[in-house]
């Protein structure tokens, strides 16, 4: 899986997680996460629940500005 080599390690950099946190996450535990980022073979599923975190990530700070725009429309439209 050559474009997904340091998926675990790059996700846990951008977002300034530990191993152990970003398995919190999305249910994998340290060593598992350890041994996927240090071998390079990130299985299937670990690749999905991260893609996943980072999807729901994104779409959580678009929801906020989505309510932060509607706040800023309820205002003006007083």
């Amino acid at each position: 899986m050559a474009k997904n080599d340091n998926l675990i390690k790059k996700t846990c950099k951008e977002l300034g997680l530990t191993y152990k946190q970003l398995g919190e996450k999305i249910g994998y535990s340290e060593a598992t996460l350890n041994k996927n980022a240090s071998t390079g073979e990130i299985s299937k599923t670990i690749e999905v629940a991260i893609n996943l975190y980072l999807e729901t990530l994104e779409l959580k700070k678009q929801l906020k500005q989505f309510d932060l725009l509607k706040e800023i429309i309820k205002d003006i439209s007083k």
